[in-house]
C-alpha cells in the first residue's frame, strides 16, 4: 500500500488542508471501524461467549505485541496507557522521591514532561533543573554537566518546538554513566521515523498512537527497559488487579515487567484501534513514509527563506516551524483558506505538521498563503 492509498481513506483529508499530525493524526475509516467493531463485540457478543474480561485481555495483548514489534521491544516490556502524560505521570508515581533528589528536562518539553516534575518539586522537595537549548539543540557537554546531580533526565527524541532529532543514544550513554535514569517523551516519533528503544538504552519511553501513528485518542504505550523495575524496585502508585502477579494473594506482589504500571479495567476499543493503525503503518512501510515526509517538507522549505525557517533545513522530521509577525492571527487566516497549522508556546512562529499523507499541491498551497 502506498500513502496515498491510505489518504483516500481518510475521510478528514476531504474538506481541507490538514497539516496538524504532530498535535492530532485523524484516523483512517479502518481505524475508525476496528474501534466500532471492538466495541460491538465486547457489548453485543462477548458477555455470552469467551466473557466481557477475556475480551478486553485479547485486545490489550494484541496492542502490547503491535507497539512491542513497533519499538523494537519485548511485549513484557510494554504497559498500556491513556496518553503520554499518563505514562510520563505513571513513572513519576513510582520512584521514592525527596529533597535529594533531582529531575533534568531540557527546556523544549512539552507540558506533559513539565507538570508532572513541578508537582514533585512541590510535594516532595525534588529540585528540578533545565537544560538549555539552542535552536532545537542539546550538547553532550551540557548533559555531562548536569548528569552527575541527576536523579532522572527527561528528554524528547524529537522536538514537538522545532523538529529537530536529538541523539538519545548518545544522551544516555552519559546519564547512565553518571548514574541517572532517563525518560524520553517519544510521541512525535512514532508513525514518521524509525524507533529501536533498545538501541537508545533508556530506562523509560513513553508515547501514545494518536498523532503520527493516526491511532483514537486514548491509547497511548509505556515502555520499561526489562529488569528496571527490579534494580529500581519500581512501586506505581496507582494500583489494580492488572498491576499485580496474582489478583487475590492475601499478600500482593507487582506483576514483573513493564505490565505493574497497568491498573485496572479499560474500554479495548482505543487499543484495537491503536492495533489496526499499526497494521496500516506496517503496510506501506517506515522507509516509504519516511521518504515521503523528507519529499514534501524539502518542498516546503525550499519556498521559505532561511530567516524563516525555524526548523533546520536539512530533513530532521515532518514537523516545520515557520517564522511569522502574528502567530495567532495567522493560524485563523490560514484556516480560513482550509489550512489547519498550529501556533507555538514562546515562539513568533507557526508549525506545519507535514505526513507522507499530504500532497504537492496542498504544500504548494501553504506556500502561497503565507507569502500573502
Amino acid at each position: 500500500m502506498e500513502p496515498l492509498d491510505l489518504r483516500e481513506t481518510i475521510p478528514a483529508l476531504e474538506s481541507g488542508t490538514y497539516l496538524n499530525w504532530g498535535a492530532g493524526g485523524p484516523s483512517p475509516t479502518r481505524v475508525v471501524d476496528a474501534v466500532e467493531s471492538s466495541l460491538e463485540h465486547h457489548e453485543y457478543e462477548a458477555p455470552t461467549r469467551e466473557g466481557m474480561y477475556p475480551a478486553a485481555f485479547d485486545a490489550y495483548d494484541d496492542a502490547r505485541n503491535a507497539v512491542s514489534d513497533l519499538l523494537g521491544a519485548t511485549a513484557e516490556e510494554i504497559a498500556l496507557t491513556q496518553s503520554t502524560t499518563d505514562g510520563i505521570n505513571r513513572v513519576a508515581g513510582a520512584l521514592e522521591w525527596d529533597d535529594t533528589d533531582v529531575v533534568v528536562r531540557t527546556d523544549l518539553e512539552h507540558s506533559s514532561g513539565i507538570l508532572p516534575w513541578q508537582r514533585l518539586e512541590r510535594t516532595r522537595g525534588v529540585e528540578i533543573r533545565e537544560l538549555e537549548t539552542e535552536n532545537g539543540r542539546l550538547t553532550l557537554a551540557d548533559v555531562k554537566s548536569v548528569a552527575s546531580d541527576a536523579t532522572l533526565l527527561c528528554v524528547s527524541s524529537l522536538t514537538w518546538t522545532h523538529g529537530t532529532r536529538l541523539p538519545i543514544e548518545s544522551i544516555v550513554d552519559v546519564a547512565h554513566d553518571a548514574g541517572a535514569l532517563v525518560l524520553v517523551d517519544a510521541v512525535q516519533a512514532p508513525g514518521q521515523v524509525p524507533i529501536d528503544v533498545h538501541q537508545w538504552g533508556a530506562d523509560f519511553v513513553v508515547a501514545a498512537g494518536h498523532k503520527w501513528l493516526l491511532g483514537p485518542f486514548g491509547a497511548g504505550f509505556l515502555f520499561v527497559r526489562g529488569g528496571l523495575e527490579r534494580e529500581r524496585a519500581l512501586r506505581p502508585a496507582a494500583i489494580g488487579y492488572r498491576s499485580v502477579a496474582e489478583e487475590n494473594a492475601v499478600d500482593y506482589e507487582y506483576a514483573p515487567g513493564a505490565k505493574r504500571f497497568e491498573v485496572g479495567t479499560a474500554s479495548p476499543a482505543p487499543y484495537a484501534g491503536l492495533s489496526e493503525a499499526i497494521d496500516c503503518f506496517d503496510e506501506i512501510g517506515i522507509r516509504t513514509i519516511e521518504r515521503r515526509i523528507e519529499a514534501l517538507t524539502d518542498r516546503l522549505k525550499d519556498g521559505l527563506r532561511d530567516d524563516r525557517l525555524v526548523s533546520p533545513r536539512e530533513f530532521e522530521s515532518g514537523l516545520v516551524t515557520i517564522s511569522v509577525d502574528e502567530p495567532e492571527a495567522t493560524v485563523e487566516r490560514l484556516a480560513d483558506s482550509g489550512l489547519v497549522v498550529r501556533t507555538l508556546p514562546g515562539l513568533e512562529a507557526v508549525r506545519a505538521s507535514v505526513h507522507a499523507y499530504n500532497t504537492n499541491a496542498e504544500i504548494d498551497a501553504l506556500l502561497e498563503a503565507l507569502s500573502a
